[in-house]
Order: C-alpha cells, then structure tokens, then sequence
C-alpha cells in the first residue's frame, strides 16, 4: 500500500493544527507537502498562483496541501477538533472526510524544522499510545 492510501488523512488532520498552537507560530505550515521532493513536481502544480494537484498526483506518493485551517489530499478534507503540543511534537485529534465517509482520527505531528515533519496514526483511544504508521513530508517549493 503506498504511504498516500495510510496516511493522508493523518497527515491532513495533523498539518492544519499546526496553525492552532503556539508551536506553530515558530513553524508556518501552509503551503505543499509530499513524502519526498523528487515527487512534487509530479504531485503539485501552480496556477494562477495557487498550489492545486496534479491529475493522478496519487500515483506518485502521499501530497498535503495545507491552507489556514484547510487541509487537503487528494482523497479527502479534515478539520481539526482538538490539538495538544508537547515539545516538538503535536497531539492531533480531527475530523476527515473522503466524501464519502466521515471519520475522527488521531495522530502526531513532529516538526523536524521548517521544511521537514514526521507524521504518525497514533494507536486507537490514544494520543500517546504506540504509532502504528509513520511518514516523513517534505515541504514542496513552488
């Protein structure tokens, strides 16, 4: 399974807190991600002065565009219902949805530097419990 169909949903939830804590005014996390930079260029395209994806993005790994309090996949939307920062690491709990089905999931986000973060789907019931998946996203420039 590629890391866009485990994570982005996480991944999208985790990122649009990021502007909700005081961690985040030290990182500003707007803008594209995808898991690695070699892909953003397949991912993510500019027009008209807006980061918008690619057709078929997903074939080329997972991609987040994060806009204030909007996070979006190529699949799905989440809003954040609650976050807790510890450190460099943010505690996510959000809303997601794929369209189709709405689902509340938990994660962390641990932010490397400016343009590096660590995702990971925390354990059911628990924001501290083990990861069971983990990505690394790199901030696309465009």
């Amino acid at each position: 399974m590629c890391i866009s169909a485990r994570l982005t949903p996480a991944a999208l939830a985790l990122l649009t807190t990021v502007s909700f804590t005081d961690l985040a005014r030290a990182t500003d996390l707007n803008g594209a991600w995808a898991q690695d930079s070699s892909v953003c260029n397949q991912v993510f395209v500019k027009r008209d002065n807006k980061i918008l994806f690619k057709p078929n993005a997903e074939l080329y790994g997972s991609g987040v565009l994060i806009e204030g309090k909007q996070a979006t996949g190529s699949f799905q939307k989440c809003q954040i219902k609650s976050t807790r920062a510890d450190g460099n690491t943010l505690h996510v709990v959000a809303t997601c949805s794929t369209g189709v089905m709405v689902s509340d999931t938990q994660f962390r986000v641990k932010i490397i530097d400016d343009d590096n973060i660590t995702l990971a789907l925390a354990g059911p019931d628990q924001l501290a419990g083990p990861v069971q998946m983990e990505s690394p996203l790199v901030r696309c420039s465009m």
